[in-house]
């Protein structure tokens, strides 16, 4: 009798799929990235604490943590779970609200629904992190980063929030 778990059963690698999440991910990347055209200027004239990142910062983040989110959904797809489906739609659900963070705060400029919202983000984050750890480890560690920069970004939202008046 086999008294160890058995790792989790994997199609194979598939790796048009792979290419399919990264176009998926770094689709709505784009949609956010729109909002942020004039995100530096905008993002300059803040008010914001000391240890807020310089803006040239947050472009290469925000690229390897949308690689290693991509790879995670497709190591995800390739788990041969049925509830592999429902990781995937918390993991798009809350691809759209990072998207709409975006906009929230660097295109219209709301911070205190940009505030809000972002908790919500991070809400489904773990829940997908949850998710993606039940179907495949790796593809849960994957999103740690991610949930840390977004708990990061969390307490920036929040304090360049509350030191700048104009963000409503």
């Amino acid at each position: 009798m086999n008294t160890h778990a058995t790792a989790p059963q994997h199609r194979p690698l598939r790796l048009p799929a792979l290419g399919g999440w990264l176009l998926a991910t770094f689709f709505f990347a784009a949609i956010g990235a729109a909002a942020s055209i004039q995100a530096q200027s905008f993002y300059l004239q803040l008010n914001r604490p000391d240890w807020a990142p310089a803006p040239n910062v947050f472009g290469p983040v925000w690229s390897i943590l949308y690689a290693l989110m991509a790879v995670a959904a497709w190591r995800v797809q390739r788990c041969a779970s049925p509830l592999a489906r429902r990781a995937l739609v918390l993991y798009t659900v809350q691809l759209a609200l990072n998207a709409l963070w975006t906009w929230l705060f660097f295109g219209w400029h709301l911070g205190g629904l940009a505030f809000a919202e972002i908790i919500v983000l991070w809400l489904f984050i773990a829940a997908t992190i949850a998710a993606f750890h039940r179907r495949d480890r790796w593809a849960g560690l994957m999103l740690l980063p991610y949930i840390l920069w977004v708990s990061f970004a969390t307490c920036l939202c929040y304090s360049i929030w509350q030191r700048n008046p104009v963000l409503l």
